[in-house]
């Protein structure tokens, strides 16, 4: 029996899909199914509670979990670059669970790799968010931290408060100035843990500037778990999380404020390979919306999960 594909998409997301520009992801996969005689179906949401396996794949924006005929999908941190996981999204996705070995990661193809992704975000300033298109004069050398929104407290990825991890940087700063930016979509929350923590007596430096301009001007990155540590690689910065990724292994992690100091200098004495830290985690596991292989490899994990192309009934 034929199974179908079904996409499960907020209402913003199935609306978009009749317009001229699609959900990046989803129009492509759309557009990669019709191209071998093959349609989606559209659901609004996912009742996590209520699904029953059915035979067909669906596919769960921001989908978590791991069920028999579904796969999560989300931004890979990067624009442009996806994850479509049977086991999760971002933090908890199975890249997380797979060995780095940066001695099986061919050098010329990873640096090649890295320059492109250079040219393709670094250069042009581009960051998944809306960023300041003025050019920031920042001390150089500082510390970088990047506040998230209440996600990763909520679903329990973060080893501490956001106010508790500031505190710490500025503590064990080591004299160097520490800029924080809060997340652009919650400004509100970003300058109430600032200001908790400058009425500690720290003196923290606010920052609005484009993330890239930051990035240039600091030593190292800090936050739970954001995309501004893997786009810190871009310019050949370290990261330090406080929080549980699937990029652990390409970064040093403080389960508790009183480790910051120790991982902070690990990450400025043994920092990773940049070049191929980034093939291994964007160029081998995720999907790449710009890439030549997208269909390829989509339909690999799509196989990987049990739907094959006789399965779907591909032409």
């Amino acid at each position: 029996m034929t199974a179908h594909v079904v996409l499960h998409l907020p209402a913003r997301m199935i609306a978009a899909m009749g317009g001229l520009r699609p959900p990046l992801l989803y129009g492509r996969i759309r557009d990669c199914l019709a191209a071998r005689g093959v349609g989606v179906a559209l659901v609004e949401g996912f009742d996590a509670d209520a699904w029953r396996e059915d035979g067909d794949l669906h596919i769960v924006e921001n989908g978590r979990g791991q069920r028999p005929g579904v796969l999560n999908a989300a931004t890979a941190y990067f624009e442009g670059f996806f994850h479509v996981d049977p086991v999760g999204i971002q933090a908890a996705s199975r890249i997380g669970g797979l060995r780095y070995d940066p001695a099986a990661v061919d050098e010329a193809v990873a640096q090649a790799y890295l320059v492109a992704l250079q040219q393709r975000f670094a250069v042009p300033r581009r960051s998944r968010y809306k960023q300041t298109k003025a050019v920031s004069d920042l001390p150089q050398g500082a510390i970088a931290v990047f506040l998230q929104g209440p996600a990763p407290q909520r679903i329990g990825q973060a080893y501490c408060s956001f106010e508790a991890m500031l505190e710490a940087v500025c503590a064990g700063a080591g004299g160097r100035p520490v800029l924080v930016k809060p997340h652009p979509l919650k400004p509100e929350l970003g300058a109430e843990i600032i200001a908790a923590v400058q009425a500690k007596g720290f003196a923290p430096i606010t920052t609005d500037a484009n993330v890239h301009d930051i990035l240039a001007a600091c030593c190292a990155t800090v936050s739970i778990n954001s995309a501004t540590a893997m786009e810190g690689f871009l310019h050949g910065k370290p990261a330090v999380l406080f929080g549980r990724s699937d990029f652990h292994a390409l970064v040093q992690t403080a389960r508790e404020p009183a480790e910051f100091e120790v991982a902070l200098a690990r990450a400025l004495t043994d920092p990773p390979d940049y070049a191929k830290a980034l093939h291994w985690y964007f160029g081998q596991h995720c999907l790449d919306i710009a890439a030549d292989s997208f269909d390829a490899r989509l339909l690999a994990i799509f196989a990987e999960a049990g739907f094959d192309a006789a399965r779907l009934g591909l032409h």
